[in-house]
């Protein structure tokens, strides 16, 4: 570790601190909890001013909700926000850079935090953290050099109550400090045994994937190698895993004998949800793992594209191409708010159910 990220938070700083929430929604200095309106007015009410009057905010139905709009440069330090988990994959998240209508990060609002299933489990990671209860954090650094725009669609027909707040840095920030990306993309059921998870193009760094499988078929899922093709890489790639388990950390199927899959967490890596069949209706198995690529980032010149295979064992000996759900995230850093070459930052042929209890759907094709 060197001396001067051993020294970072002893070391004077010229950037100020802000943070917006719904007591503060312009982050503004001696503004927070000066609300006289809000979700909590009621409670409030024989102590007003001051006392919890504003502490969520309303998300109504079929609408984008503007959560934070920053103006000037800066950098945004954690995310927060809370909300029970039948809306973790029907609300979409969007996040805005140096005033660009196209998003960098877009992607359902539970899969961006590692909870890809509408339900609940602890991730405690680096970068995102899972808390009791339907506690969502991000500690991914965001830079931005003329302003920043979060917001949240409710693209269904009920209404949603949201906690949250957004803390951030304002002030000057390099010059060269790269922007933080975010796609997710959906193959249910995959075809062709491929799965892709990032096809961009220009310069960059790919620092996170987050991986949601639901189990369609018996057997064994994870023989699948992860694949980065790095800048001119064609037919074949520079780094190639051996293993779906391994690339998230694990070995031998994340089994321990006698006890079965088996959960696990760490800074970078980890297979943090099982969700495990209950004899009813959830009768398929379904994981959440998560590797963060901080100190193994893979840094690319002209593109990257990303892929994982879906595949497991037809028979002792032989390998199976399987047709599971899968859903990933990729994250990753690139010079400019806008990657060309790419249709990952649209979620494209959204069916959204009346009720938020029933899941964002992307049909998009590997």
């Amino acid at each position: 570790m060197s001396e001067a990220v051993q020294l970072s938070l002893a070391l004077p700083s010229e950037l100020k601190t802000r943070s917006i929430s719904g007591e503060n929604l312009t982050g503004s200095r001696g503004s927070g909890g000066a609300a006289t309106e809000g979700t909590g007015a009621h409670p409030a009410r024989s102590l007003g001013q001051g006392w919890k009057v504003s502490p969520s905010i309303p998300l109504p139905a079929g609408e984008t909700t503007l959560l934070a709009d920053i103006e000037g440069s800066g950098v945004i330090t954690h995310i927060w926000l809370s909300i029970p988990p039948e809306w973790w994959r029907t609300l979409v998240l969007r996040l805005h850079w140096d005033g660009d209508e196209q998003p960098s990060v877009e992607v359902p609002l539970g899969d961006f935090f590692g909870l890809g299933w509408a339900a609940y489990a602890p991730l405690r990671s680096k970068y995102i953290v899972s808390a009791p209860y339907c506690a969502l954090n991000s500690y991914w650094p965001m830079p931005f050099q003329s302003g920043a725009r979060i917001t949240l669609e409710n693209p269904s027909d009920v209404d949603a109550i949201l906690y949250y707040y957004i803390d951030y840095a304002a002030g000057s920030i390099p010059k060269d400090a790269m922007y933080f990306h975010s796609t997710w993309r959906r193959s249910n059921p995959v075809k062709g045994g491929i799965h892709r998870i990032l096809e961009t193009e220009g310069a960059g760094k790919y620092v996170g994937t987050y991986l949601a499988i639901g189990v369609n078929h018996p057997g064994w899922w994870g023989e699948g190698e992860f694949k980065f093709y790095i800048d001119d890489d064609d037919e074949f790639p520079t780094i190639c895993g051996t293993g779906t388990e391994d690339f998230f950390g694990g070995a031998w199927d994340f089994e321990v004998p006698g006890v079965g899959y088996t959960e696990f967490e760490s800074p970078y890596l980890g297979l943090h949800q099982i969700v495990r069949p209950d004899g009813l209706y959830n009768s398929q198995q379904r994981f959440g793992m998560y590797r963060w690529h901080e100190v193994d980032a893979v840094s690319f010149d002209t593109g990257l594209r990303v892929e994982v295979q879906d595949l497991g064992w037809i028979r002792e000996g032989e390998y199976l191409v399987r047709q599971d759900d899968i859903a990933t995230t990729a994250s990753w850093y690139a010079p400019s708010p806008r990657t060309a070459g790419s249709d990952d930052l649209t979620l494209k042929s959204m069916l959204v159910t009346s009720h938020p209890q029933q899941s964002v759907h992307v049909s998009q094709g590997t």
